[in-house]
């Protein structure tokens, strides 16, 4: 899980885990919604497509097209889903995160209160 085909970049690994979250629904304008309601994070729609395209092509993501429909212009959502590859670069990075953190071990309100 080291090598840079498989490494999960921040943008990266919020996309995954926004798909992971929507499970059926996620599309890029969901997903798109989703960051910004849960993170915050402005994201623009073809930055997350460029994204999700090269997940894909890593293997860490899949697509299929919906069924068009009149209100898109005829035009089908593209969904995406993780693949079982996606999920254990996820749980790669999860590990790899936690590990940092714990060794970290930093205290947040001691630190926030040497800053004011």
């Amino acid at each position: 899980m080291a090598n840079k085909e498989s490494y999960l970049g921040e943008f990266e690994h919020v996309v995954m885990l926004s798909v992971l979250s929507l499970k059926d629904n996620a599309y890029g304008v969901t997903i798109r919604q989703n960051l910004k309601e849960k993170i915050g994070r402005e994201v623009a729609i073809g930055a997350l497509y460029s994204t999700a395209e090269r997940l894909e092509y890593k293997g860490l993501l899949s697509s299929k097209k919906g069924d068009a429909v009149p209100e898109r212009g005829g035009k089908a959502k593209r969904y995406f889903s993780v693949t079982p590859l996606g999920m254990s670069a996820l749980n790669a990075t999860k590990k790899q995160l936690e590990t940092l953190w714990s060794q970290a071990s930093v205290n947040f309100s001691i630190q926030v209160e040497a800053i004011i």
